[in-house]
């Protein structure tokens, strides 16, 4: 039985987490409105990424141990096919006309590009050394890669698919965060405690007008090892690993406004639609914490499993669920302020609900059934 208000409205209406787990080489799916265990998918070796298609009832997860993609029907919760890529891929970004897909691939120094109607390899491209993320921009024109051996990002032209420009960032880049308007992106440096950001050449533009450029380079804290983007764009958290703290980055002026103690070992953040509220899980302290950037105040903090690492919420941003990496298992909050006047309605844990071993990336898939 479904519990919440808007499946009583519309009964066709589903909601499924899908959850990637690195030890048990599967794919949990959970109903996200009534927390319960649907499936479990046993997928290929070590899944270490999972991304929802935006256009189609797809969800797609990556394995690393077996250099391949699983396709999963979101409207059976089956997985329909197997795309082999290349060696040791982690993450999969897919363009907002969900027809492409991008992996980069660690071991081979490459990305993959795949036709997702086709479902099959359209091409890899040679991009460097140790591609960790390859990010496909919101106008579908460019892909950011991030070289973390040569400390560079690699920058392609998705209609050519030929590398367009190579820039030298930071020490050791890992994460990338693309604008709404598809004119920057910003890329965290784990070994040098900076983030870079990038000029990206507009869509059709004169290379000779508006070229790829270094912009700046910003210092935050230690260990930078994620970007938190506001839905506006006009701001990004910059998760400090080693500094249990996070950094707060305007995103038109290149300037840090602050760094902020949080917990022990910030590894993700999402920030809420209502542009105002920060949620960073703390790997070393099992918690999640829960803050105001509109008044720079703690609102709450949260114990949740063993090491989580993974957070996401739900479609209708009422509840925020966290991948425990060290407990197997995702906690369910509910993210409604504290200040509401009804106490059932403010912050709390409401349940943790058991997935395979090693969760480590999630996705969220919404849907009607026929």
């Amino acid at each position: 039985m479904l519990l919440t208000a808007c499946t009583q409205e519309d009964p066709r209406k589903r909601e499924y987490l899908y959850v990637s787990n690195g030890g048990s080489h599967d794919v949990t799916v959970i109903d996200a409105l009534d927390f319960q265990v649907i499936k479990s998918l046993k997928v290929g070796q070590n899944p270490t990424g999972i991304t929802a298609n935006p256009r189609r009832n797809e969800v797609y997860a990556v394995n690393s141990g077996s250099a391949s993609v699983s396709v999963i029907d979101a409207e059976k919760n089956e997985v329909v096919a197997t795309i082999l890529v290349q060696q040791r891929p982690y993450f999969v970004s897919v363009s907002q006309d969900g027809a492409r897909a991008y992996v980069a691939n660690a071991g081979s120094g490459s990305v993959s590009v795949i036709d997702i109607p086709a479902r099959k390899v359209v091409a890899n491209v040679p991009v460097g050394a140790a591609p960790g993320l390859a990010i496909v921009s919101p106008d579908g024109s460019t892909l950011v890669v991030s070289l973390r051996e040569e400390d560079t990002v690699a920058l392609l032209d998705t209609k050519s698919l030929a590398v367009r420009s190579r820039i030298k960032v930071c020490k050791q880049p890992t994460d990338v965060v693309i604008l709404p308007d598809s004119t920057k992106a910003f890329i965290a440096c784990s070994g040098s405690a900076q983030v870079a950001s990038v000029q990206l050449r507009k869509l059709d533009a004169h290379p000779a007008q508006d070229a790829d450029a270094l912009v700046a380079i910003l210092n935050v804290g230690r260990t930078p090892v994620h970007l938190a983007l506001k839905p506006d764009g006009g701001e990004l958290f910059v998760s400090n690993f080693a500094g249990d703290s996070f950094s707060e980055v305007a995103t038109s002026a290149n300037d840090v406004g602050g760094t902020y103690l949080i917990g022990k070992g910030p590894v993700r953040g999402v920030v809420a639609a209502d542009n105002a509220t920060l949620y960073i899980s703390n790997f070393n302290s099992d918690t999640v914490a829960a803050y105001d950037i509109t008044i720079n105040r703690l609102l709450a903090t949260f114990e949740v499993g063993r090491r989580p690492d993974a957070i996401i919420l739900s479609t209708g941003q009422q509840y925020l669920f966290v991948a425990g990496s060290g407990s197997g298992d995702v906690a369910v909050l509910r993210t409604t302020s504290a200040r509401a006047t009804d106490a059932k309605a403010a912050r709390r844990l409401l349940t943790i609900i058991p997935t395979g071993s090693r969760p480590n990336a999630m996705a969220i898939k919404a849907l009607m059934v026929k």
